[in-house]
């Protein structure tokens, strides 16, 4: 593998084309290496309307569905490996309401590890802040309402319920939680990089969660996790040395459930987003708001691209699938 200067000066062309094209404001590229070394560098802007900020190597990103493998997968992981939890048994033994007028119903069989795969009969999305803004009743809706069964697909409903585990467990709700080393549930608007300008919420979001559903709950399993490149970065260097969980939750975490899902996160596959040059144990995951992760064990590396690439709107086409492509094979090219 090059050494990390030359290849990180490669990476960050892709990025650095993107803002000058308007095809995203700014962004952040970091990469860290096994042993520590680390290469961090930003560029454009952290805000364009109603004002303009500069963006930073210490700008505060809404990490959006990253949540899911930075925070909520590894706590669930954790219950496993403590024995609170049994991953094939139902969510139904800490969510025992689940459904519970309906003692067959299909939601009451799904298991944590369905969940943690994204094997569920769950729906791919569901506008459940458009049912009201009523934290405790969405809840309740959400752990009542007869959903509609289809095949498993990537869905938020399964790291929703996950989230209500944690809190079940805990007695606090998601904010309450400690997000973990680096890492908020909110940031300071001034430190933050800019999402969308809200129609629901009429204001431009700033430092505040994006995802429309994790507003609504005030808090959830699936979304709501700030953090800024080094919080993310140094949380990749800790699975890729063993420091940062268990080694059991570590290989769950790079074991397929099924296809090209692993507990939590996706393993590399051709077309992905972390590029076609990664090694197959490269493990990563994405964020709507423009943010994503890759973790690759056997080359001892990891990268971050943290965009705002919905900023000032989601309705235009930043290209960013494209760019996390350039950029994660240019990290992994000769």
């Amino acid at each position: 593998m090059p050494p990390l200067s030359l290849t990180f000066e490669r990476a960050f062309a892709p990025l650095e084309a993107a803002v000058a094209a308007g095809r995203i404001p700014g962004g952040v590229l970091g990469v860290i290496d096994v042993d520590g070394t680390k290469q961090v560098r930003h560029i454009g802007k952290a805000q364009t309307v109603p004002t303009e900020r500069a963006m930073t190597e210490h700008t505060w990103f809404d990490l959006a569905s990253l949540t899911k493998v930075l925070f909520t997968t590894p706590a669930i992981l954790a219950l496993a490996d403590a024995g609170t939890i049994d991953l094939d048994a139902p969510l139904t033994t800490i969510l025992p309401d689940l459904r519970h007028y309906k003692a067959d119903a299909w939601e009451r069989q799904v298991t944590f590890r369905q969940c943690l795969g994204h094997q569920t009969p769950f729906p791919a999305v569901e506008p459940i802040y458009t049912y009201g803004r009523d934290p405790d009743l969405l809840r309740t809706f959400i752990l009542q309402r007869e959903w509609r069964a289809g095949p498993a697909v990537y869905s938020d409903i399964n790291f929703i319920l996950l989230g209500f585990v944690l809190e079940r467990l805990n007695k606090k709700w998601i904010r309450e939680l400690n997000a973990g080393p680096g890492f908020a549930w909110s940031a300071n608007p001034e430190d933050a990089a800019a999402t969308e300008d809200c129609y629901w919420r009429h204001r431009m979001l700033v430092g505040e969660v994006h995802d429309d559903n994790c507003s609504a709950l005030e808090g959830a399993g699936h979304a709501g996790l700030f953090g800024t490149v080094h919080s993310v970065l140094d949380h990749a260097r800790g699975l890729l040395d063993g420091t940062g969980a268990s080694s059991q939750a570590i290989a769950l975490m790079r074991e397929p459930i099924h296809g090209n899902r692993t507990y939590g996160w996706e393993k590399s596959y051709a077309g992905w987003s972390g590029g076609d040059l990664c090694s197959p144990q490269t493990i990563g995951h994405t964020g709507f708001t423009g943010t994503g992760l890759w973790i690759d064990f056997a080359a001892g590396r990891a990268w971050t691209l943290l965009t705002n690439r919905v900023h000032p709107t989601r309705h235009f086409d930043s290209g960013i699938v494209a760019l996390r492509r350039a950029v994660g094979d240019a990290i992994n090219g000769n």
